[in-house]
């Protein structure tokens, strides 16, 4: 997507990448109130971030996040600082330092959230971009390689299922919702393509693929 769209100064989305101890540590003392959240490999990190970023639109929370698997140090002074077992994605919320509250992997869900950003994080005054720094380009080309005859119904499945298996980029909700479309959910399947079904079982895919590009813009 891009840091494309600017945003008033006070509607800003704070995203920190934490990479060393000291950087958790700095991130803290600089934002009394912060959350800090945990990327792991694979779309549920995708799907949590999706969720996180409806609420940070609306209400001003500083974020720091962590490549797990880049940043393992970051991670594990999370872990021994909190006493939190290590979970990705993972997201921790942080008043002065102290842990308020945690929630890991398919529980990052809106329930979870909601009564949380509401009695602990302040409203914005409007409507915050959030600037993520992944793109939808790898999509796209295996979209538009499936369009112009390069790939057939069944290759694209596999390769697309597989990518959306495997994607832990921070992205919307809109991004998410308008990647699953397709194929659903990756998790269902459990690799295995004799499960996913014909390619063509959710109506035309050639034409809901070009419906797809044209929303990706």
């Amino acid at each position: 997507m891009g840091m494309t769209q600017a945003t008033p100064a006070e509607n800003q989305q704070v995203l920190v990448p934490l990479t060393t101890p000291e950087e958790v540590e700095q991130f803290l003392t600089e934002y009394p109130l912060a959350a800090v959240f945990k990327a792991g490999t694979c779309h549920k990190t995708m799907q949590g971030f999706g969720v996180l970023e409806t609420f940070l639109q609306r209400h001003e929370l500083p974020v720091g996040f962590i490549r797990v698997v880049d940043w393992r140090p970051a991670s594990n002074h999370v872990a021994q600082r909190t006493g939190i077992v290590h979970h990705s994605p993972q997201f921790i919320l942080f008043r002065d330092g102290e842990v308020q509250f945690e929630v890991n992997n398919w529980d990052i869900t809106p329930e979870a959230l909601r009564p949380i950003f509401d009695t602990q994080v302040p409203q914005r005054t409007g409507s915050a971009a959030i600037a993520t720094d992944d793109n939808v380009e790898p999509y796209r080309r295996l979209m538009r390689d499936f369009v112009d005859g390069r790939l057939n119904e069944w290759a694209f499945q596999d390769q697309y299922v597989t990518m959306f298996r495997d994607d832990a980029s921070l992205r919307s909700q809109r991004e998410f919702e308008l990647l699953s479309r397709l194929f659903g959910d990756p998790d269902a399947y459990h690799g295995g393509l004799h499960q996913l079904g014909a390619p063509q079982d959710r109506g035309d895919l050639r034409a809901r693929v070009q419906a797809l590009l044209q929303e990706l813009g």
